[in-house]
């Protein structure tokens, strides 16, 4: 080893990145100072990765949960020749740079998650190790280790304070994720100054507790020290690894060294200049590398492609040896089924007897689960009542990785975080609990929607026909919010038409996260429900008029309220429409005549019935309209009781029509 060389590319890492952040004007200086040689000692020497090829599918991955401190990636990602230049470099944070802010997956080759949120990328990793673990359970065989790859996450005090971290890691340990190493940047220091003030726990004591492997190292400049624990962990086979690796903020800058200063703001051009002098670098051009650096990184890099060559060489021999599992490994890896699933007269087939779209939602998992073998979830301790088992697909648990069905136990955000991990593996996975509880959940599903990941959120337990257990656990504004989010798409089936055309959206769904919002009580199944709903809204039930005297729209359990209220109306000579909204996502992305059609602009009295918040129906609603809508929260008492006490009927319904038309406009809705 020559450590004078080393010595030079660690210092090139610290030198790009205090450069990057201060052209900016703005960044996180403090983490990749302090974190630079850790990183480069594992990518140098332990990571298996190959530049030429950032999708090889067996390469190790890395996360930088802490995402703050993105120029540590990017400076590694120009170092070993990932295609990223000197120009992206001093792009950094402007306007369609390959180097924003936080590290984005599906923007700059080699990152492997969008982080940023602290913890995020702790409980992705813990996903990405169990998506290893099943995907080689499935698919090795003796002498054939097609998957076999490790999973590393870096990440500071911040990852460790979140919530989202403990919940993955105490699964992870349950689980023996072996090939999971964490990399704890430990200094010590947050944005309000010495952790001291908040964060006094022994970390390692608590990851301990989890069953985790935990190692130390005293001085994380020390290359020979981080290289050997990073080497122990990989040799513990039975449990996940957490390494402390102890570090100062802001290392070299003398000004800022072990300084909260050091965290999220540049070092000034004079201390720049310091921490040249200091770190003894030969030039004061910004983004000067030496050529040594990059011939020796170039090299290292090199050492990759060898790896997956050999790699290759094998895979090649194994689909001789294993055709059947090829064919599954194709399978897995791109299931198009869009025309086979639409084509398929036994998987939109269903009775006529009413059925809680939860257990609509569990026959469907059970009828993808042979169609769709990548598919993989569970629940957060819910399965009985979220219908989300898998029948006779076996559990997944420590030693026991080919099992689909997933126990998250009572851990919503990184049951969701996990999500991502699996989904970024290339799994299809599904998670659920009830629908209340999808404020736990949604950082996470930001996060499937921002990295445009087929993760499904089943739902459950959608208003307040949960009844009896009162309002906190009774959707109200939960549906509005997750409406709201971008390219996020949201699914309210009525029946089992609605359900399935749910799950098939969801199922096949290649660049966003769809939830499934599922009934606790029993629906009827509706005349007029059909395939059209996988257009987002339709016309369920027509008037005799072309241009109807009004329009009812619901979503739901309320579409049947809605479908009542017409046959009321109509025996007093109003000819109303009925349109079922199952998805306003996806009726948005529709053209505009097709919008046009289900919604004449004419029609202007129109009524939402949805027993949530009515936030988001005014678009279609307008200002002539009515709602029919929750206003508060709910109560405590039988399901019947509640839609009755807060006016969520089909006389309330029909009423609010005739108001509209100024029929009895006294009446009460």
């Amino acid at each position: 080893m020559n450590l004078e060389l080393e010595r030079k590319c660690v210092n090139a890492i610290r030198v790009l990145s205090a450069d990057a952040v201060e052209k900016a004007k703005s960044g996180h200086p403090g983490l990749p100072l302090g974190a630079a040689a850790m990183a480069y000692e594992l990518w140098a020497r332990h990571m298996n990765h190959n530049p030429q090829d950032p999708g090889w599918e067996n390469r190790d991955r890395f996360i930088l949960s802490g995402g703050h401190g993105s120029m540590l990636l990017y400076s590694l990602l120009h170092l070993f020749g990932y295609g990223l230049t000197k120009e992206d470099l001093a792009g950094f944070r402007q306007e369609d740079s390959l180097a924003p802010g936080h590290p984005e997956y599906g923007h700059t080759a080699g990152v492997e998650a969008t982080t940023g949120p602290l913890g995020a990328g702790m409980a992705m990793a813990v996903g990405m190790a169990m998506g290893e673990a099943h995907l080689a359970a499935v698919f090795n065989k003796p002498y054939y280790p097609v998957v076999d790859h490790y999973t590393y996450v870096l990440g500071g005090d911040g990852c460790m304070m979140e919530g989202i971290s403990s919940e993955a890691f105490s699964l992870a340990g349950t689980l023996g994720l072996g090939k999971l190493i964490v990399l704890y940047d430990s200094n010590g220091i947050s944005i309000e100054g010495s952790t001291d003030i908040a964060f006094t726990e022994n970390v390692e004591k608590r990851m301990d507790a989890f069953g985790f492997q935990t190692l130390t190292v005293e001085d994380g400049n020390n290359i020979e020290a981080v290289g050997s624990a990073i080497e122990a962990a990989k040799a513990d086979k039975l449990r996940p690894s957490f390494i402390t690796v102890k570090t100062r903020i802001g290392f070299g800058c003398p000004a800022k060294e072990g300084k909260a200063s050091a965290h999220g703001e540049p070092l000034g051009e004079s201390n720049v200049t310091a921490l040249k002098i200091n770190l003894g670098w030969d030039s004061m051009e910004p983004f000067h590398v030496p050529r040594e650096v990059y011939e020796n990184c170039r090299k290292l890099a090199s050492e990759g492609e060898k790896k997956e060559a050999k790699w290759a060489a094998m895979f090649q021999e194994y689909k001789k040896s294993y055709p059947d599992t090829v064919r599954l490994w194709e399978r897995y890896h791109d299931p198009d089924i869009r025309k086979k699933l639409l084509g398929d007269e036994a998987f939109w087939a269903f009775g006529d007897e009413p059925e809680a779209t939860r257990n609509l939602s569990g026959i469907m998992i059970n009828r993808l689960k042979d169609i769709v073998p990548s598919m993989i979830g569970g629940a957060a301790d819910l399965a009985p009542s979220t219908k989300t088992y898998m029948k006779d697909e076996g559990d997944f648990a420590k030693g026991s990785y080919a099992g689909r069905n997933l126990h998250f136990g009572v851990r919503e955000l990184a049951m969701s975080g996990i999500a991502n991990g699996l989904a970024l593996m290339g799994l299809k996975p599904f998670v659920s609990t009830f629908f209340v509880f999808s404020d736990y959940v949604k950082p996470m599903a930001r996060l499937s929607a921002l990295m445009k990941l087929p993760v499904t959120y089943v739902f459950t337990h959608d208003s307040i026909g949960v009844g009896e257990d009162g309002p906190t656990h009774e959707p109200v504004e939960q549906l509005a919010m997750l409406r709201a989010m971008p390219n996020f798409h949201v699914f309210r089936p009525a029946d089992a038409m609605e359900t399935a055309a749910a799950w098939y959206y969801a199922i096949t769904a290649k660049d966003s996260p769809t939830a499934l919002v599922l009934s606790r009580q029993k629906l009827p199944q509706l005349d007029g429900s059909c395939q059209e709903s996988l257009k987002g809204g339709y016309i369920l039930q027509d008037s005799e008029k072309e241009i109807p005297d009004a329009v009812i729209m619901a979503s739901g359990s309320e579409v049947s309220l809605a479908a009542e209220a017409r046959r009321m109306l109509a025996k007093e000579g109003i000819d109303v429409r009925v349109v079922s909204m199952p998805s306003m996502d996806v009726f948005e992305e529709q053209d505009e005549e097709y919008k046009n059609r289900v919604l004449p602009p004419s029609v202007r009295r129109r009524v939402a019935v949805e027993a949530l918040s009515d936030f988001g129906w005014g678009r279609y609603v307008g200002l002539d309209g009515a709602y029919i809508t929750m206003r508060g929260f709910g109560a405590s008492a039988p399901a019947d009781r509640l839609f009755k006490r807060f006016g969520i009927t089909a006389e309330c319904a029909a009423q609010a029509v005739r108001n509209l038309m100024g029929q009895n406009p006294g009446g009460s809705f």
